[in-house]
């Protein structure tokens, strides 16, 4: 019965091809966004879920409250982790430190690795809180004396190539030409996905023989280092509201005097291993992935469940439609004894058949939707990952509830046609079932222009962020940083002088970042006049006597810095105001107190934006190389070109990677940055929203003209006398489109008014991450709403034409 059921459905299938095609195209767009981004809530969601006891391992972070406003740290201070190692609440407590050496080497071999990357100082307690499988090594002892190493099978082949991990067991590296380390365990790299990426582990003592010794011996609880983390595992009866009081009570007990007085509080607070991975405001440890956002998989859902009901609704809406032609089946059924449960199964298989030929199309485009949505997709998402037993469970599911999303409310009606009525031809279409199909229709459209409205606004707003005015110059500005660890100034000049021989080079200056970067440095300050303290956070651009000439800042008081060396400092007007000077005159010759200095201004530049748009301005100064003595703060030679440099760029930044490597002879790290495209990553998040919805937007509207064509065919031609016989009383081509076109274009037009307050909402919320940020304006809803009538109408049209220029003889033969 099962066979037969199957054979009647192809049958009925190839028999309706028109409304099969449409059918299949909306649940394969539907399902084949759910397949890939399922696939990625699937992998972002699975990262260090292998680990023993994984809900009760935390990593501590530090959260800061300041009058300026909230910051996060994923670190804190060194001295938190003696005091809470005796809490009952924690089984294990480590913590690790992390650090990037200039260069390892195997002296053995002559093997040499410069700035290896994910290295740790750390204990064997590190090892009670993540279980490596040892591949060598005693675990039982480990990293319990100085000079001691744990590397990964993966950091041990590159270090000791073709060597088995028990030869490498007592082996010497050496770090930064003067730490002898030995080898005493090599482990497996983890096989699943984690957050925790370090390949080598170096034993606590030994950080004593590095430059990081004073910290470590001193460890102020004032000092807060993101590259200092802890990790503590909680015990089963672990009482975590106990556990917050204690680092309350903690912070409050070692809060210093400056914090007092400028209302800095700290707060240690856990991070479930589990939030990691998502979490932004404390970061992942290998940033080159990018963390996953939780508000953009959920996003990505979204899009994926609206594409998936606009497939099932036209399901519903073109199978309810064909009922009357299915009537007589029904009805023979049904004097022949089928049962209104048969009739349901019978009509759920049809469904069921669709369904699975949409699914296996769908396989097919998630490949290419995988490339598609390369700026979404995490980089070690791969095909393969369909094999997951979990994942195949999953598309089991979903299919079944597709089919009988789509699928049972169709059944139900054409099951519960009666025999008698349909065989003496008295069958009517009910109101239930046309305000049925004229509600979703209204529901597609909705989401159609919803999508339609958002992307327009979203590009309105990118369009505003990559043509404000940052206030400085960012076009045909390059900067050029010096190697990892270099600290020679002389280097950097010399490196400057042989850029002026090159004729397309306009201006050269040496400094720190650009004044737009993702980098930030800054200290707080202090201004007294007549017994009032004003206090701020001030961020620090560092530059020579050129850099304000260079990148065109605008010195609106006083003058630039004379000399990289003379501590004074041109503040911003943002600045200025905090201070509470009510000119930028007013400022010259004041003095602010930093670190126990007084500091004159000497000049007030204009404001400019030194992040992306979604942030304010902030009080910001522009300094020069004061501590050149111990470590310098100029890490790169920005370079502006001239006007007429554009038609020879490429060979002019090949001079200047020439002219690098005949300073710089002994390594390989050369690194050019172009300004205005580093301003364009700051909106890298809002570029990938954009391409959502300009995708979300096309399949959506693809999939509801799909539908409103299927409702229009067979609209037209169930109506083919009755306008074949206004067309005989003289109606014209236009009045009979109208006629036909009328009743669609009322649900697009109700549609646009439902999902313009819906989409002003949406997009106002979304905006106001913004600091700066374009208008909603009118007009875009205005676009939006005649683009989706425009759409409606040519779909409508192509049918409704072809059904008014027909002959009404044709039509009217048989009467």
């Amino acid at each position: 019965m099962i066979k037969n059921y199957f054979k009647i459905a192809w049958r009925n299938i190839m028999k309706h091809k028109v409304f099969s095609l449409i059918n299949v195209i909306g649940l394969t767009i539907g399902l084949s966004a759910s397949f890939v981004i399922g696939l990625m809530i699937y992998y972002d969601y699975t990262f260090d879920t292998f680990h023993k006891d994984g809900d009760r391992i935390y990593r501590v972070v530090t959260d800061f409250h300041s009058p300026q406003g909230n910051f996060n740290n994923p670190g804190v201070t060194l001295a938190l982790e003696e005091a809470i190692k005796e809490n009952s609440n924690f089984d294990v407590v480590s913590g690790f430190y992390q650090e990037r050496p200039a260069k390892v080497e195997n002296k053995a071999i002559d093997k040499v690795v410069k700035w290896p990357n994910f290295v740790i100082f750390t204990d064997a307690n590190y090892f009670k809180i993540f279980d490596y499988k040892f591949l060598a090594g005693d675990k039982t002892n480990i990293l319990s004396q100085p000079n001691n190493v744990v590397l990964t099978e993966k950091r041990a082949a590159e270090y000791f190539p073709n060597t088995a991990p028990n030869e490498i067991i007592g082996k010497t590296l050496v770090y930064n030409d003067s730490l002898n380390v030995t080898v005493t365990g090599v482990v497996e790299n983890f096989k699943e996905r984690t957050d925790f990426v370090f390949e080598e582990f170096i034993s606590h003592p030994t950080v004593l023989q590095t430059r990081l010794r004073e910290d470590f011996l001193n460890k102020e609880w004032a000092n807060t280092n993101s590259s200092a983390q802890l990790l503590v595992k909680v015990s089963s009866s672990a009482d975590l509201v106990a556990i917050q009081n204690r680092f309350d009570a903690l912070a409050k007990e070692h809060e210093d005097e400056d914090s007092k007085k400028y209302g800095l509080t700290q707060k240690f607070v856990l991070q479930p291993l589990s939030d990691i991975h998502f979490n932004e405001a404390y970061g992942i440890y290998d940033w080159s992935k990018g963390q996953a956002s939780r508000s953009l998989l959920t996003n990505l859902a979204l899009v994926a469940l609206f594409l998936l009901l606009l497939g099932c609704i036209n399901f519903i809406n073109l199978n309810t439609a064909q009922a009357s032609q299915r009537a007589k089946e029904i009805g023979i059924r049904k004097t022949l004894g089928s049962s209104r449960k048969q009739l349901i199964g019978q009509f759920m298989g049809e469904t069921f058949l669709l369904v699975v030929i949409s699914a296996l199309l769908s396989f097919l485009l998630s490949r290419w939707l995988i490339n598609v949505f390369s700026d979404f997709v995490p980089e070690g998402l791969s095909f393969d990952l369909f094999k997951a037993p979990i994942i195949i469970i999953g598309i089991a599911v979903l299919l079944l509830v597709v089919t009988f999303l789509s699928g049972f409310y169709p059944a139900m009606v054409l099951s519960k046609f009666n025999a008698v009525s349909v065989l003496k031809n008295h069958l009517t279409v009910g109101d239930k079932k046309v305000k049925l199909r004229k509600f979703l229709t209204v529901f597609q459209f909705s989401i159609a222009q919803i999508f339609i409205i958002g992307t327009l606004l979203v590009g309105k707003q990118i369009n505003f962020l990559l043509n404000k005015d940052m206030g400085f110059k960012t076009d045909a500005v390059v900067s050029v940083y010096n190697p990892r660890g270099e600290g020679e100034i002389s280097k950097k000049e010399i490196y400057a002088e042989k850029l002026k021989a090159i004729p397309a080079i306009k201006d050269i200056s040496l400094g720190g970042h650009a004044p737009a970067s993702m980098s930030s440095n800054s200290s707080s300050i202090s201004y007294v006049d007549d017994n009032n303290e004003v206090n701020t956070d001030l961020q620090f651009l560092f530059g020579d006597a050129n850099y304000a000439n260079l990148f065109q800042l605008e010195i609106l008081a006083g003058r630039g810095i004379r000399n990289d060396s003379v501590k004074e400092l041109v503040i911003n007007e943002t600045c200025r105001k905090k201070l509470g000077f009510t000119s930028p005159e007013e400022a010259i010759g004041k003095t602010v107190l930093m670190s126990d200095e007084n500091i004159p201004i000497v000049g007030v530049m204009s404001d400019f934006h030194q992040r992306s748009l979604r942030s304010d301005i902030k009080p910001m100064a522009w300094r020069g190389d004061w501590y050149r003595a111990r470590f310098s703060q100029f890490q790169a030679v920005h370079v502006s070109f001239q006007n007429n440099a554009e038609g020879n760029l490429k060979e002019t930044l090949s001079k200047i990677e020439s002219a690098y490597k005949t300073v710089y002879t002994d390594v390989d790290d050369y690194r050019v940055e172009f300004l205005d495209e580093n301003i364009e990553k700051f909106y890298n998040r809002e570029k990938r929203i954009s391409k959502l919805l300009n995708w979300a937007t096309g399949l959506s509207i693809l999939i509801s003209c799909l539908g409103l064509l299927g409702l229009v065919i067979y609209t037209t031609n169930r109506r083919v006398k009755e306008i074949g016989v206004r067309k005989v009383l003289g109606a014209s081509l236009l009045q009979i489109n109208t006629l036909l076109c009328k009743e669609f274009l009322v649900l697009v037009a109700v549609a646009f008014i439902i999902a313009s307050p819906i989409a002003w909402y949406g997009i106002d919320s979304w905006l106001q991450d913004f600091a700066f940020k374009t208008s909603i304006s009118f007009w875009v809803f205005l676009i939006s709403g005649s683009a989706m009538i425009f759409f409606a109408l040519l779909v409508i049209s192509v049918k409704t034409l072809q059904a008014a220029n027909a002959n009404p003889v044709n039509s009217l033969r048989s009467e």
